[in-house]
């Protein structure tokens, strides 16, 4: 049974820095892909940034050049550096990876940045 969990949530005031970490665990396969994603109350959960193994990382254009996403897929662990933080960026982050063709998600981490 896979179980992906994350860590490093909170509250900051805008222009402040957080850093999210992921595990994925009870896999003997390493994840294709590795990635963070977000939903704001009321809306649609969004893609915020992937590692594909072995291909280029992804960003949203919202976080591109204040946000850095890194890890290890064949450790299937994934990070991301939030600098720059504003309050548009306030969501439940949700950790996400992709092993053997099957989706698995974290619980999410509560992110919330104030004006």
């Amino acid at each position: 049974q896979v179980q992906v969990v994350e860590s490093g949530g909170g509250l900051v005031q805008a222009g402040g820095s957080l850093r999210l970490s992921c595990a994925a665990s009870g896999s003997i396969f390493s994840a294709n892909v590795m990635g963070w994603y977000r939903q704001a109350p009321g809306m649609q959960r969004e893609l915020v940034a992937t590692i594909p193994s072995g291909k280029r990382t992804n960003y949203a254009d919202s976080v591109k050049g204040r946000f850095t996403i890194s890890g290890d897929n064949a450790k299937n662990t994934v990070y991301l550096q939030m600098n720059g933080l504003k309050p548009e960026d306030t969501a439940v982050y949700y950790c996400y990876a992709r092993i053997s063709a099957l989706d698995y998600w974290g619980q999410g981490t509560q992110v919330t940045v104030s004006s």
